[in-house]
C-alpha cells in the first residue's frame, strides 16, 4: 500500500506532467478531434479533472462546491453509472468551454486534492486506493494524449512537428536470437503490494506448451519486405474480416507511413522523416500483425507466452499484440460502484497487447498490465513480437 507522502508527491508530479506534454501545442491543436477514438487534447485535461473531482472530493471533501455544474456533462467519458454525458464523437465540436476555463478547473481541483492532503486526519485506505487509481488514470490519459496528438497533427496536410527531437524509434542495438521456453505450468497475473488494475488478478496457473520467442522486436525493414512481398495483396494471409477492412480502408502499410517521389517516410512527433528501417515498427494493427507473422511462418505469442518470457528481453517501446483474447482472469470480480465499469465492460471483441510504449508514463507499466484494443485499431504505438 502507498503511503499518504508517496502518494501526494506522485499526484503532484502526474498532474504537472499532463501540462507539460500539452505545452508544446498551439491552441488550435486543443479541439480537433479527427476520429471517434482520437479525443481532443483540452478533453483530456479536463477529464482527468473530473475524474477526481467526481470519484474523490465529492465523496470525501466535506462541503465540496463544484467548479461547475456541468463539467460532469462535458468530460465524463464511458461511465454511465455516474450520469449523462456528451456523446463521443462529438467533442471536437466543443469550442467551450475554453482551454483556459478548462486550465483554471484544472487548478481549481488540484488545489482542493491538495487541501484534502493537509488537512484530512481521516485518510482512509480507500481513499488512498481511490487516488492512486486516479493518479494512474490520469497517466494512461498521458499516453493517450501524446498518440492523440500525433494522430492529430499527422493527419493534418502539412505534417507539423510537435516536438524536436522526441525520441519515439529506438533502435535495438543486439543480435536477434530465440528464446526456448519450457513446457510447463506456470503463474500467472499480478503479485505484491504494488500498483495494479483488476483485470491483473487473481494469480493462477497456465500450462504451456514448449516454444521460441524473439528477443526483439519486428523491425519496419522487415516489415518492408512484406509490403514488398505484396503482403497486402495475398488474401491467404489474412482473416476473412482483416481482409474486408484492408480492402474497404485501403490499408497498404503501416499507419503513419508515405511513399514520397519513390521512398518511404514516415511521421513522427517530430515531423516527417525518413523511414528508419532498423526502428521497431510501430502502428499496425491486430490484423497486421496476424498477417506478417503468417507471411514469416510463424505466429504472435499469448499473453500468457509473452508474460512467461518477459524477464529474458527488453520490452516498453511498444506495446505488443498478443494472441489472446481479452477475458477475465479466474475468480475475476469487478470493483463495486462506478470504477467497476473500468475493465470488466471491455471483456468483448478485443485483444491483448503487452509491454508499453514510448509514449507510455513512467512508473505505469509492468509485466503483468493488461491492455487492450479492438483488432483494426492502430493509433497507439503498436508493434509485433514473433514466436513459434
Amino acid at each position: 500500500m502507498i503511503s499518504k507522502e508517496n502518494l501526494f508527491q506522485l499526484f503532484t508530479e502526474t498532474r504537472a506532467h499532463t501540462e507539460i506534454i500539452c505545452a508544446p501545442l498551439e491552441i488550435e491543436d486543443y479541439v480537433v478531434q479527427p476520429v471517434v477514438d482520437v479525443s481532443p487534447p483540452k478533453w483530456h485535461l479536463g477529464h482527468t479533472t473530473w475524474f477526481f473531482e467526481e470519484f474523490v472530493l465529492k465523496k470525501y471533501q466535506k462541503d465540496y462546491k463544484l467548479f461547475d455544474e456541468n463539467s460532469a456533462f462535458v468530460f465524463n467519458s464511458y461511465y454511465e453509472s455516474v450520469g449523462e454525458k456528451v456523446v463521443r464523437t462529438d467533442r471536437g465540436n466543443l469550442s467551450r468551454p475554453t482551454v483556459a476555463w478548462i486550465y483554471e478547473y484544472r487548478s481549481y481541483v488540484t488545489k482542493a486534492i491538495s487541501d484534502l492532503f493537509n488537512n484530512s486526519t481521516n485518510f482512509s485506505e480507500e481513499l488512498l486506493n481511490v487516488m492512486e487509481i486516479g493518479c494512474h488514470h490520469e497517466k494512461q490519459h498521458q499516453e493517450l494524449l501524446l498518440t492523440d496528438i500525433k494522430y492529430i497533427l499527422g493527419n493534418n496536410p502539412l505534417l507539423p512537428s510537435y516536438q524536436d527531437n522526441f525520441k519515439e524509434n529506438s533502435i535495438q542495438e543486439f543480435k536477434q536470437e530465440w528464446l526456448t521456453i519450457p513446457e510447463g505450468v506456470y503463474e500467472i497475473g499480478h503479485e505484491g503490494d504494488s500498483f495494479f488494475y483488476d483485470n491483473e488478478i487473481g494469480r493462477h496457473k497456465v500450462y504451456l506448451n514448449q516454444y521460441e520467442i524473439s528477443n526483439k522486436l519486428v523491425t519496419n525493414g522487415e516489415y518492408l519486405e512484406f509490403i514488398k512481398d505484396k503482403g497486402y495483396k495475398d488474401v491467404l494471409l489474412w482473416h476473412a474480416e482483416a481482409w474486408d477492412w484492408i480492402n474497404t480502408e485501403n490499408i497498404t502499410a503501416p499507419s503513419y507511413w508515405h511513399f514520397v517521389d519513390g521512398n518511404w517516410k514516415q511521421y513522427t512527433l517530430s515531423g516527417l522523416q525518413d523511414l528508419n528501417l532498423a526502428a521497431p515498427l510501430a502502428h499496425v494493427s491486430y490484423y497486421e500483425a496476424f498477417a506478417f507473422a503468417q507471411w514469416k511462418g510463424m505466429r504472435l505469442p499469448t499473453e500468457f507466452e509473452w508474460e512467461v518470457a518477459q524477464e529474458k528481453f527488453k520490452w516498453g517501446s511498444r506495446w505488443e499484440w498478443t494472441e489472446s483474447s481479452y477475458d477475465a482472469y479466474p475468480n475475476y470480480k469487478k470493483a463495486d460502484g462506478a470504477l467497476g465499469e473500468y475493465n470488466g465492460k471491455f471483456m468483448v471483441n478485443q485483444k491483448v497487447l503487452r509491454g508499453g510504449s514510448v509514449a507510455t508514463s513512467a512508473n505505469h507499466t509492468r509485466a503483468t498490465y493488461r491492455n487492450f484494443f479492438q483488432p483494426h485499431l492502430r493509433w497507439q504505438f503498436t508493434g509485433v513480437r514473433l514466436a513459434k
